[in-house]
């Protein structure tokens, strides 16, 4: 008689989380919630490479592997304040170390009008109703496997609302650190961001961390752009280089609103973001830009979809890779034009840099049209840096190293144009140069 396989480490270390006393605990409604989604995730186990959503990013080490269920010293690890500041961005801050929040760190006071910013421990002790639809969500699709785990244990995170007509002029920033701890540790965190009709929000997602560590950290991010509203999103992502990361975002969009997202992934042994973005009111846009820059054996895997709704709807998307030594970097990009998203106009292009024969990019672009009067493209590159260019900067003196930073920065470069913030691009620029070989 054979015997069922033994529990994965990872899974094993889930025994007791039913028992966490978590923020917003007692409320039959929320307890209901996560004790099932934690059910289904165990019950389903961490998916293998046959899934295709996970076909380039094995999680067989990762289910090896067994984390401390949160943080109790979160609260007093040392964070120098200095490494949470980013140039050209100086409004309020919300900061959570390994999935706390830390008042002494953010930066609250004088809140504009129309903006309200609270982390989400605070709202499930006094007042979790509010976020009822928000939390009471069952996740069921195979790519969705670590937001049924986020669901069941997140305690804590970000709610933002901007109210209808306000503009939030300073950048809002909110910061994700990663800090040493007595044992490899798992975090959930949970966003919940809203832009009310005709407002206007800028938003800085800082990933980073003050030393290096191995823990295990997943995000799930619920955005609603209303009618009319305007985000512009900035994610920089910077963690330890054996650290683990896996988000999840949703963005639903309304009629004749306007989000772009602006992404830099730079560091993590294991960086993961599912990016899906619904366009459901007519005339509403979506653009997207993103780069990351790899090396040592990281693994950066995105994974971005975007679902035309409705009519004359419009998302371009520029993506950029560059990946050296044994590092891997994945990136599937679909758009979805549904029956009676007439007049929509989608483009996608995805172009990647191996600096290494050892190196590795998977990209896979996929466009799905069932309208009429649809306007779209899309395309994937993977190569070499131009011998040619290179050659040239040789032939004027600069050293093979200098030549290829100077080229591959200018790849990774143009993707960055046109963020608003000069300042804020610049320092990606230097970012970028900075992980160079």
């Amino acid at each position: 008689m054979s015997q069922s396989p033994a529990p994965l480490p990872f899974i094993e270390g889930l025994r007791d989380a039913s028992s966490l006393r978590l923020p917003g605990s007692g409320h039959a409604w929320l307890d209901t919630a996560r004790r099932e989604n934690l059910e289904a995730f165990v019950a389903a186990g961490l998916p293998d490479t046959r899934a295709e959503a996970w076909k380039y990013t094995a999680l067989r080490a990762l289910g090896q592997r067994r984390f401390a269920l949160g943080d109790a010293g979160a609260a007093k690890h040392a964070v120098d304040p200095h490494a949470l500041v980013l140039p050209g961005v100086d409004g309020p801050r919300l900061v959570f170390v390994n999935g706390v929040f830390r008042a002494d760190l953010s930066r609250l006071d004088a809140l504009p009008v129309g903006l309200t910013l609270q982390p989400l421990s605070q709202v499930l002790e006094q007042d979790p109703e509010a976020l009822r639809f928000a939390l009471s969500r069952h996740y069921r699709e195979t790519s969705d496997v670590f937001a049924r785990l986020n669901a069941a244990l997140s305690g804590d995170g970000v709610v933002l609302r901007v109210a209808a007509g306000a503009r939030i002029g300073k950048p809002v920033q909110l910061c994700f650190v990663g800090a040493p701890a007595q044992s490899e540790l798992a975090w959930h965190a949970r966003n919940v961001i809203e832009l009310g009709e005709g407002s206007e929000l800028n938003l800085v997602e800082h990933h980073l961390s003050t030393t290096q560590n191995k823990h295990l950290g997943t995000l799930v991010s619920d955005i609603a752009v209303h009618d009319g509203a305007q985000l512009q999103h900035v994610l920089l992502q910077n963690t330890a280089d054996d650290s683990t990361l896996i988000r999840r975002s949703s963005l639903h969009l309304g009629a004749k609103s306007h989000a772009t997202l602006y992404a830099l992934e730079l560091g993590g042994a294991l960086a993961r973001h599912d990016l899906h973005a619904e366009l459901r009111g007519n005339e509403a846009r979506f653009d997207t830009r993103g780069v990351f820059v790899l090396r040592g054996r990281q693994h950066v895997d995105t994974q971005l979809s975007i679902r035309h709704q409705a009519l004359n709807t419009a998302s371009e998307s520029i993506w950029r890779g560059v990946a050296d030594e044994r590092a891997r970097g994945v990136f599937r990009g679909a758009i979805v034009v549904a029956q009676g998203a007439d007049g929509s106009d989608a483009s996608l292009s995805n172009k990647n840099l191996l600096l290494s024969t050892l190196a590795e990019i998977d990209t896979k672009p996929e466009l799905e049209i069932y309208a009429d009067e649809v306007k779209a493209a899309h395309g994937a590159t993977v190569g070499q840096l131009d011998e040619r260019a290179m050659f040239y900067l040789r032939s004027r003196g600069l050293p093979y190293t200098e030549a290829r930073a100077l080229l591959t920065a200018a790849f990774c470069r143009a993707v960055f144009a046109s963020l608003p913030n000069e300042t804020l691009r610049d320092y990606f620029s230097d970012a970028v140069i900075a992980r160079l070989p």
